[in-house]
Formats: structure tokens, C-alpha cells, sequence
């Protein structure tokens, strides 16, 4: 090396320069972003927290400045009125009984009656027929059943605790003592979720076949635990159904076990294989995932547009859908005409980044997948209604750890298909519960 000439010595140099260059180059290519939500499917709740800006950088929390004050409004017929009357003067002790009296101030409170439990002791005697002899014994009521030993109503509260509010056992019976006086063992609460489980289970059925008999179906999982083991709750959406299923795998048996022989007309999910198998006549991909899966490529190289081109094609697109009602039906044609010409060039590219190369792959294999929400009103361009019904699941199993038992889950998963088709019909969660529990009929003064 020190024999070396000056100019061999410099050329030497530049040329391990512009190797150093090279491999610099292909390190930060082969980079990838940090993943969060916003260029992946991981939820929200896993993504890097920053800091909090300084108090001078934060939003002001409130109202906007200017806001309309919000009051509570009065009923028109409260339960209790208290009078306020004067009768003797504080100044002179005067009487004031013969005075008339003039409504000054009006205030109303609401209030909460004390939750306590009643225990209703049913009778039931039975007498023998005079005339043929045959003993005769009355039924009771629907809610006063003789082998009944918690009311419609308190069995309904237990089950809307632990489906609904996420509540272990020690929880709700801490509640039932706490804010109804009622002393309960975990035992008895779990009877209760015995016999609710296996009423929602045979209930649920109605709910499948609503789901078989759908146009359009939404359909999503997300993973499980059951008995210290992995599962996966699959939902399916309809326009008046939602149908919640606890498998132990996640492969395309559990879709044709829940379509049996019928056949959607289009079949909205992300872009998972099992679910692109699923019986339908076409399909529909989330554009919200695949924006997301965009979004990872831009950020692993800024310098190339084609997935910036996609990501805004895209996003006209769902604009497009949400403005259809504002657009004549030929205005409406051509931008779509436009939007598939646009697409269909960006899918003829020639693309170096491998990730770009991936996503353009995906988009000319599902191709017919792509925009099938532009020609029917009925088929939204993302799969957010899926994912809404899983995510309370997802809350619960954080909460709960899962599940002790494959019954109990599956119990779960059809308490919680009633409780979300309910709601569809605006059916408050715990009027479902009470319904499925067989809330009396008659008043328990009978």
C-alpha cells in the first residue's frame, strides 16, 4: 500500500467511496418504517405513545369558544314534586298561610331509586276436583316459575355485567352486593350464564340463516383464548344480522360451515386468503387496509409515487361513492370510467421496490375485487363494520383473559350475534338479555 502511487492511492479511495455509497444505499432501502396503525393492520392501542406537547401547544379542552350553552331539559311530568311554601315570616314571625303565593324558582333533580332485591315467595296449592277427582295444581306465571331461583330481571342484570360490561365473576358478585343488597355466589352467577348461554345458542340460529340468505356480507376475525389455547372469533354482517362464531382455526371450514350451501352476491373483507374463498359471486376488498398497506411503502421510500398515486386513487374513489347521490348517473359513469383507466395504468408499471411490487401483484390477481362498491349502493368500500362488532371482543379478552371453557365461548360469541343484531334494530343490549331470559308477563304483585 505505501508503494502505492499518489493517483492509484486517490482512485483507490473514491472507489471504496462509491462502494460505501452502494451499500449505504441498499441498508436504507432495505429499512422499514416502524409499524403502526396508520401503514398496518395493528390496532391503535399498540402504536408508540409520544409525549405530551407543553401546556402552551395543547388544545384547549371544552367547548369551542362561542358554543351554544347546553341545558338540561325538564320533563313535563317528574315522579315526585316537593313544594316549597312559605308559612311564617323569618323577619316578624308573621304567618303567611293566608297569602298568596307566587312559583318563583322551578328545579328538577334527577336521582336514581335504591336498586334493592326483592324476594317473591311463590305459593302454589293444589286442590282435588269434586266431581272427577283429578288433582288440580296452577301454573304460574312466565318469570314465577317453581324451579326458578333469580328473577328474569336479576338473571338479565348478571348476564349484562359479564357480557356487556366485561365483568369477572368476583366483579359482578362485588357489584350485586354493592348496589343491589343481594348476596350471590360465583356458582349461582355462573348458572345464570349456564342457562343464558344455552337459551342464545339455540336462538342464534335464526340469526345464521339471515346471514345465508344476505346479498352483502362483511366478514372479519380476530384472535381468541380458550382454556390457555389459541382460537379465532369470526363475525359475518349483514344489512339486518350479525353472527358471531368461536372456532378453534382459522382456515376456510369455518366460512362453509356458517354459509353451509348458499352463495353471497358480494363478499366484503380484507385481503386474507380464507375469506377471498369464501361463496360469493364477487368480492370486495377493504380499501382501508390496503391504504394502510400503502402507506408502508411510502414510507419505506418517499421517492417513488406509485403508491402515493394508488393511495389517492383510492381515496377519490370512496369520495366518489360518498358523493353519488350529489351527481348526475352520467357525471357518476365517467369518473368511474376515469378511475378504472387510471388504475388499470398503474397496474402496467414497471416497479424495482419489492413491497410496491407485492401490493401491485395483490391488486392485478384480485383485479375484479378493486372498485365493485362504485356499482352498487348496497357494498361500502371498507370493512369498518366488521371490525366495530369485534372490537368490544378484543376489549374482553384484554379484560377477561379469555375464556375457561369451548362452551363458554361459544356461549359468548352467541350472546354477543343477539346483543349486536339487536342493535341494528335499536334494541338496547340489556332489553335483548331480558327478552332471551323470559322477563315476566305479568306483574309480580300476581
Amino acid at each position: 500500500m505505501t508503494q502505492l502511487s499518489h493517483e492509484r492511492l486517490v482512485n483507490l479511495v473514491l472507489e471504496q467511496q462509491a462502494e460505501i455509497e452502494a451499500l449505504q444505499m441498499k441498508l436504507d432501502k432495505g429499512k422499514k418504517p416502524p409499524t403502526n396503525s396508520g401503514n398496518s393492520s395493528q390496532p391503535p392501542s399498540q402504536d408508540q405513545k409520544g409525549n405530551q406537547a407543553s401546556k402552551q401547544k395543547r388544545h384547549r379542552h371544552g367547548p369551542p369558544k362561542g358554543h351554544a350553552k347546553f341545558e338540561r331539559k325538564f320533563v313535563s311530568q317528574p315522579d315526585h314534586v316537593v313544594e316549597l311554601k312559605p308559612t311564617i315570616c323569618q323577619e316578624c314571625q308573621a304567618d303567611l298561610g293566608q297569602v298568596a303565593l307566587v312559583l318563583s324558582d322551578i328545579n328538577q333533580i334527577t336521582e336514581l331509586p335504591e336498586a334493592k332485591a326483592e324476594v317473591i315467595e311463590v305459593r302454589q296449592y293444589s286442590a282435588e276436583c269434586p266431581c272427577c277427582g283429578v288433582g288440580q295444581v296452577k301454573k304460574p306465571a312466565a318469570g314465577l316459575e317453581m324451579e326458578r331461583t333469580f328473577g328474569a330481571r336479576l338473571e338479565a342484570t348478571v348476564v349484562y355485567y359479564r357480557q356487556e360490561q366485561h365483568m369477572s365473576y368476583v366483579r359482578t358478585q362485588a357489584a350485586l352486593q354493592n348496589l343491589h343488597g343481594l348476596e350471590i355466589s360465583q356458582g349461582g352467577i355462573d348458572k345464570i350464564m349456564q342457562r343464558a348461554g344455552r337459551k342464545a345458542i339455540e336462538a342464534v340460529k335464526p340469526i345464521q340463516q339471515a346471514i345465508q340468505q344476505s346479498a352483502v356480507i362483511h366478514s372479519d376475525e380476530t384472535s381468541s383464548r380458550v382454556d390457555g389455547n389459541a382460537w379465532w372469533q369470526w363475525v359475518f354482517c349483514s344489512a339486518n344480522a350479525v353472527l358471531h362464531v368461536m372456532r378453534f382455526n382459522r382456515s376456510e371450514d369455518v366460512v362453509k360451515d356458517v354459509m353451509g350451501n348458499h352463495k353471497a352476491e358480494v363478499w366484503v373483507s380484507d385481503c386474507y386468503g380464507p375469506q377471498m374463498k369464501a361463496p360469493s359471486e364477487k368480492h370486495q376488498l377493504c380499501l382501508a387496509h390496503q391504504l394502510r398497506n400503502l402507506q408502508a411503502v411510502v414510507e419505506l421510500d418517499r421517492k417513488h409515487f406509485w403508491a402515493r398515486h394508488v393511495q389517492f386513487l383510492f381515496r377519490y374513489a370512496i369520495h366518489l361513492h360518498n358523493q353519488r347521490q350529489k351527481l348526475s348517473e352520467q357525471i357518476f359513469l365517467n369518473r368511474i370510467q376515469r378511475i378504472e383507466k387510471c388504475f388499470d395504468k398503474l397496474l402496467n408499471q414497471s416497479l424495482d421496490p419489492p413491497d410496491a411490487r407485492r401490493l401491485q401483484r395483490r391488486y392485478l390477481k384480485y383485479r375484479a375485487a378493486i372498485f365493485v362498491f362504485l356499482s352498487r349502493t348496497d357494498v361500502s368500500p371498507t370493512n369498518n363494520v366488521s371490525e366495530r362488532h369485534l372490537r368490544p371482543s378484543v376489549i374482553h379478552r384484554k379484560v377477561s383473559g379469555g375464556f375457561r371453557s369451548d362452551w363458554g365461548a361459544k356461549a359468548y360469541a352467541a350472546l354477543k350475534s343477539l346483543v349486536d343484531t339487536g342493535l341494528l334494530s335499536d334494541i338496547a343490549p340489556f332489553h335483548v338479555i331480558q327478552n332471551l331470559v323470559g322477563f315476566p308477563s305479568l306483574p309480580l304483585t300476581v
